[in-house]
């Protein structure tokens, strides 16, 4: 998906803070394709994406009002998966399966006049393997993460909260996620948005804001 160019379209433009979404954009997932397994053709991948992102039992966990337990029975009855939660749970955790190539570089690789910041759906279970296996925080600015802020993708009080925190316009933002429901929600606030799935998407659309000078 192209990125919404309604504002400033000089290299670089207004663009003062990257923001990106992890899963997907700078980690690789797996669940999806799990999830397809285990219904075998019931669903499609965007079935899969629209339950999840509207699930209040998701929602709950990964805002941090409900345990572990709780979310996986639910989840395995929402989605009429044959499995038992606890095998549920033990996947879920591999679900993140490490960074994508170059992720790093690419994060690194932005120049310094420019904020990083991730805004991301998380929990308990897959966002310390984030930090710590990965170490991709270290490479960042900013965090909002659903869990520890109670705000989640594509609420419009999740882009909020990390606007109000950078103090930053919502013009000045550029955001990247690889699931349209939540660049659309980003772009109804003003922000700047594309679809892009791993960094040399990602990479593309720095260079059409003018983030990377050609």
């Amino acid at each position: 998906m192209a990125l919404n160019r309604s504002q400033d379209d000089s290299p670089g433009g207004n663009v003062r803070v990257i923001l990106f979404d992890v899963g997907g954009v700078l980690v690789e997932l797996s669940g999806v394709a799990t999830i397809l397994e285990w219904t075998q053709g019931a669903l499609t991948a965007e079935d899969v994406w629209r339950i999840w992102l509207s699930s209040p039992t998701v929602r709950a966990f990964e805002t941090g009002r409900s345990e572990a337990d709780a979310f996986a029975a639910d989840v395995v009855r929402e989605l009429g998966l044959n499995v038992t939660p606890q095998q549920f749970l033990a996947a879920f955790a591999r679900w993140p399966t490490g960074l994508y190539p170059g992720a790093m570089q690419l994060l690194a690789r932005i120049p310094r006049r420019y904020r990083r910041a991730l805004l991301s759906n998380s929990n308990v279970i897959h966002w310390p393997r984030v930090t710590g296996e990965m170490g991709l925080t270290g490479a960042v600015d900013h965090c909002f993460v659903s869990h520890l802020t109670g705000k989640i993708k594509p609420d419009a009080d999740a882009f909020d909260h990390a606007l109000h925190s950078l103090a930053c316009a919502p013009e000045h933002v550029l955001f990247l996620d690889d699931n349209l429901l939540n660049v659309e929600a980003a772009q109804r606030l003003g922000l700047r948005a594309a679809v892009v799935r791993g960094p040399a998407e990602a990479e593309q659309e720095l260079r059409r804001a003018g983030i990377f000078e050609e």
